[in-house]
């Protein structure tokens, strides 16, 4: 944030839903934004004003004295920046989104969405800050609103070249993600890599836009990951059935195991099923991937085959067809299985991205969808926790073998004996 304006917010005690708490610290940001870029607008716009002996005669004078706004999230400290006319014409800066005497803002939370989704784009920004203070911001100007959009992609082009190497990366997640906005007459879509390095941290590697996850726009993504320092391979990749990933996964990746995501699997193989079966069929597959063992999980796959088959062949063929990587997670640690059987990490993320993008009818521009997503992405990215069972992350790296979840036993000169003579 700017050094000119500093926003703060008070939690309140009560229990806050992650959904909106993510959505409050990207208004937090919006705010103090906004207010340094009018305020940077507004020295431009009096630059050519000078005084007899040449020197600029609006300029910067320090900061008003702190002042609260009561919000729907409670009281937000705000310290204005100030002016200095040496003129004597009385030219003094005014912020149309905070106005001078506003002490309560309207529901912040009615506006959010709006912050997040509409207010990139120029024509809506207004709109939606003047929800959040009143009607005073409605005359926000465009300039402004420009300037924050051209700071957001800085920010997300400058994010898209860090470089990778001084981590680990042991496991991945890939998904493909479309949105309901529209930009030159096709739906948008962002290919979204999430990766945890070796202390368990989950962080956003790529949010880059893609042709309908092809396998052209994935070795992009891949090739980029790799320039950036990611030299040594991820154990594991996980991501729902697109081909376009997988595919560029074995060319740019080739030793990176694949996982497929059970939930995409799961909605999969149901909308082959008549909405009469789809409640048992549900369960049997849940017994499958939430089996003790590869042993059983097999068990219980054979049974699913079995039991369907010869009604609703294509259901069955559906799962057949990866078999061998939708049971991968045993090959991994036990602590692991909840985070690395499905790519919810993704999917829970851009959920709001989904939600509210389906019900905006306007066209946004590439470079609007892409910043506001990573704006998105790093408010999230903040509120991740580590991978559960994160100590287990260094055996893997060392090369440990895991059996079901659980570590492989050494072989030991005693215990081939014993195996040779049990044999």
């Amino acid at each position: 944030m700017h050094e000119d304006t500093v926003v703060r917010f008070r939690k309140k005690d009560e229990v806050i839903d992650p959904l909106a708490e993510l959505l409050r610290r990207g208004a937090r940001e919006l705010i103090g934004q906004a207010v340094t870029e009018e305020f940077e607008v507004f020295l431009a716009q009096h630059a050519a004003r000078r005084e007899v002996e040449g020197r600029r005669a609006v300029v910067r004078n320090g900061y008003l004295p702190e002042r609260e706004i009561l919000s729907a999230i409670g009281p937000v400290p705000v310290t204005m920046p100030r002016t200095r006319d040496r003129s004597g014409e009385g030219v003094r800066f005014r912020s149309s989104l905070v106005p001078r005497y506003v002490r309560r803002t309207k529901s912040v939370d009615a506006v959010l969405p709006w912050l997040y989704l509409k207010g990139v784009s120029t024509g809506n920004m207004g709109e939606a800050l003047a929800a959040l203070v009143g009607k005073e911001a409605a005359g926000l100007s465009a300039a402004v609103v420009s300037r924050l959009k051209a700071r957001w992609a800085d920010e997300y082009e400058s994010w898209k070249r860090a470089p990778l190497g001084k981590d680990r990366w042991v496991y991945l997640w890939a998904d493909g993600i479309y949105s309901g906005l529209r930009a030159d007459d096709q739906r948008l879509c962002l290919l979204v890599v999430i990766g945890v390095n070796e202390r368990g941290q989950k962080r956003f590697l790529a949010i880059e836009d893609g042709v309908r996850e092809s396998t052209e726009s994935w070795r992009g993504v891949l090739r980029d990951l790799k320039a950036r320092g990611l030299k040594i391979p991820p154990k594991l990749a996980v991501g729902d059935g697109a081909l376009g990933f997988w595919a560029a996964l074995s060319e740019v990746l080739p030793e990176t195991r694949d996982q497929r995501c059970w939930v995409h699997k799961t909605v999969n193989v149901l909308n082959y099923l008549p909405k009469s079966v789809q409640a048992k069929a549900k369960s049997m597959l849940h017994e499958i991937w939430m089996a003790e063992s590869r042993a059983d999980a097999e068990t219980a796959f054979d049974r699913f085959i079995e039991t369907f088959q010869a009604k609703y062949p294509k259901a069955t063929e559906c799962l057949a067809k990866d078999r061998k990587s939708l049971l991968v997670f045993y090959d991994f640690p036990a602590e692991h299985w909840i985070h690395i059987r499905t790519s919810n990490p993704i999917e829970s993320t851009f959920a709001t991205v989904r939600h509210r993008t389906d019900r905006t009818k306007g066209c946004v521009s590439r470079s609007s969808l892409l910043g506001l997503t990573y704006k998105l992405a790093m408010s999230a990215e903040k509120s991740w926790n580590r991978l559960r069972g994160f100590e287990r992350l260094s055996e893997l790296i060392a090369g440990v073998k895991f059996v079901d979840g659980v570590r492989a036993q050494p072989r030991t000169k005693q215990n081939r004996s014993l195996q040779q003579a049990a044999a």
